[in-house]
């Protein structure tokens, strides 16, 4: 154990990349006495530790650091992206097929949302890919009540304050008027809670359905709700500039729950969406070369 050199990593930070939970989910962990160090419990985060060190979670020793992983997650309406609820509420982590390692999400999507939900074995990862500065855009097709003008979203295009809280400005197109409600698709940068659904509110409008459609140059794609299916360690490495094994990771999608692995339909013309519109196939938008 290592007290009184900065050598080593914060022993959150440890749990995290060894997917044992987020680093604030850790130090809660280490704070209800549920983590040792070379076989003495402790009780603060304030701690660097080394490959040296024995560490154990819940009387069980420390998973070695696998390779960082990342899937794509379609996730349904009326889940919570959380590890428990206190309402005893369905969560994603419920919903995920049982062959996926413990894996943490990227960011959220609340209960109503749906969509696109990164999903990590590693908390290094997790942390890299929800950082603003990592500048990643983040697309919505975004359903509202009302029939609305262009115009009538200039203040999310320049930025607004709500309540004492700036938002950034976002992208917004106005797509199509579908009866009583409008199709819109926004662009954003940051990942504030309940960000569109508050911006919508802020200039009378209500949203009646959201789903995310990209994170940076991950996308949706054809994947259907509830499945999942795990980004190529080649790809991740070119799209994150990460050093990462390629040998023993999935290729296939997976499916809700039952944990089998199904194989990617053939290329075809790609289907109209539910909202008329039509889907890209794909789960990844490669950057384009440099000149």
């Amino acid at each position: 154990m290592n007290t009184s050199t900065p050598q080593g990593e914060r022993i959150a930070k440890r749990l995290s990349r060894a997917g044992i939970a987020s680093r604030r989910e850790a130090e809660r962990m280490i704070a209800e006495g549920r983590v040792s160090v070379n076989g003495k419990v402790i009780d603060s985060p304030a701690l660097n530790v080394t490959a040296q060190d024995r560490i154990e979670v819940d009387n069980a020793p420390l998973p070695e650091i696998a390779a960082p992983r990342l899937w794509l997650y379609h996730k349904p309406a009326g889940l919570i992206t959380s590890a428990a609820d206190e309402k005893g509420r369905k969560t994603v982590f419920d919903a995920l097929p049982d062959t996926l390692p413990r894996v943490m999400s990227v960011g959220r999507l609340d209960l109503n949302s749906e969509g696109l939900l990164l999903l990590t074995n590693d908390g290094g990862l997790k942390r890299k890919l929800e950082l603003p500065s990592t500048g990643w855009l983040r697309k919505y097709r975004v359903r509202i009540k009302g029939k609305p003008n262009d115009e009538a979203f200039a203040p999310l295009r320049k930025g607004l304050s709500i309540e004492g809280e700036t938002f950034q400005p976002m992208s917004v197109s106005l797509d199509r008027q579908q009866g009583a409600n409008a199709w819109l698709t926004i662009g954003l940068r940051e990942g504030k809670n309940r960000e569109i659904r508050r911006a919508m509110e802020a200039i009378g409008f209500e949203v009646n359905r959201l789903i995310r459609i990209s994170y940076g140059p991950f996308r949706l794609g054809e994947l259907k709700a509830g499945e999942v299916e795990e980004i190529k360690p080649r790809v991740l490495a070119d799209q994150l500039g990460l050093e990462v094994r390629v040998e023993g990771h999935a290729k296939a999608k997976t499916g809700p729950k039952t944990g089998k692995l199904r194989k990617a339909p053939p290329k075809k013309s790609a289907p109209p969406t539910r909202d008329g519109g039509t889907a890209k196939r794909g789960g990844f938008k490669p950057r384009p070369k440099a000149r």
